[in-house]
């Protein structure tokens, strides 16, 4: 499992066909990707469901890990818009057993929009 007590992630949104072949195990029936960011090899993506964590392990990146936190596990949320010396957005969800995760995603992203989108689902 990913350590979720450093809490803290950077993140750059990508095309969710580019990290399609790594989440398609995961994905249930009548599950679509909201949105998709990487940090390295590892991925995250949101879905209508969940948010599932991809964390690549070792040289050779055979060894995966795949974290799914459920939307309704999520307690508090906060967004925190970029500004003018500061140019990346910020997520932070607390999670029921695992507290807080920050996930910080650099360059252009409508975090306002993205907020709405995830209130949907943890409303």
């Amino acid at each position: 499992m990913i350590d979720f007590k450093n809490g803290f992630f950077k993140l750059s949104p990508v095309d969710s066909s580019s990290v399609m072949n790594r989440i398609a195990p995961m994905i249930i029936e009548g599950e679509d990707i909201i949105a998709s960011f990487k940090s390295g090899r590892d991925c995250l993506v949101f879905t209508t469901k969940r948010i599932i964590a991809v964390n690549v392990k070792g040289i050779t990146g055979k060894q995966v890990d795949y974290t799914s936190m459920p939307y309704n596990k999520i307690q508090v949320y906060s967004v925190e818009t970029s500004g003018f010396l500061d140019r990346d957005c910020e997520l932070d969800l607390f999670f029921s057993n695992i507290g807080r995760i920050h996930f910080e995603i650099k360059g252009s992203f409508d975090i306002v929009g993205f907020n709405r989108v995830i209130s949907q689902y943890v409303l």
